[in-house]
């Protein structure tokens, strides 16, 4: 069966019901974000490839399911301080979205002598459309709907550190004048990586198209 977002949202639920009541043995003792986000990811990808067919990503294509109609990323964060990087790869994704779906498994790991628990507390789906900084798309619609011109809109990219150059704020001003963006809710922080924060999207009640929450809290 061929896999699809419908069919990849629902599996993250099971998948994190059923993980977290295993024991871990593999993560004892393992304090580092990135190995305990390895291992999951691969974990997830193994139980998919039970069931569905779907192409695995490579970092030559940049992101983990890179089929077309899934188009998504994996992300994996601790509870402690739900956020991770993503490459940079220019300033509209700040305005605009990543360019594709996240998916982020939010977990709170516990060992106690020999077993690790892996208590899965989030499981957020985030559409493309909604990966852009909550912040600056506020205030952009904010500023659109008050009739700003191009220089208002240049002048706040540079406040608020937007990367880029003057051709770049030109450039970007008028595609935000042409086409708004609509609200994001991610925090983005400028780095020589994007800074992903998700401790916005991962509190919404489900009631906003385009971000699906599951809670096991």
């Amino acid at each position: 069966m061929e896999l699809s977002l419908e069919y990849l949202v629902k599996e993250a639920k099971l998948f994190c019901e059923t993980e977290s009541q295993k024991n871990h043995v593999e993560l004892l003792g393992i304090d580092n974000g990135k190995s305990v986000g390895t291992y999951i990811e691969h974990k997830f990808q193994e139980y998919l490839k039970k069931k569905y067919v779907f192409t695995v990503g490579s970092s030559a294509k940049g992101i983990d399911l890179p089929d077309n109609h899934i188009n998504t990323d994996i992300k994996v964060t601790s509870i402690k301080q739900p956020q991770s990087s993503c490459p940079f790869r220019n300033a509209e994704q700040k305005i605009f979205g990543l360019g594709y779906n996240l998916l982020v498994f939010v977990y709170d790991k516990i060992d106690e002598d020999d077993r690790c628990n892996l208590n899965f507390l989030y499981c957020t789906f985030i559409k493309a459309n909604r990966t852009s900084d909550y912040t600056i798309t506020k205030r952009l619609i904010e500023m659109i709907g008050d009739n700003a011109n191009k220089e208002d809109i240049v002048g706040f990219l540079q406040d608020k550190n937007v990367p880029g150059d003057e051709i770049v704020y030109n450039e970007l001003s008028d595609k935000i004048i042409e086409n708004p963006p609509i609200q994001g809710y991610l925090t983005i922080s400028n780095a020589l990586q994007w800074r992903l924060q998700y401790s916005r999207a991962i509190s919404l009640n489900n009631a906003l198209n385009g971000i699906e929450n599951y809670s096991r809290i």
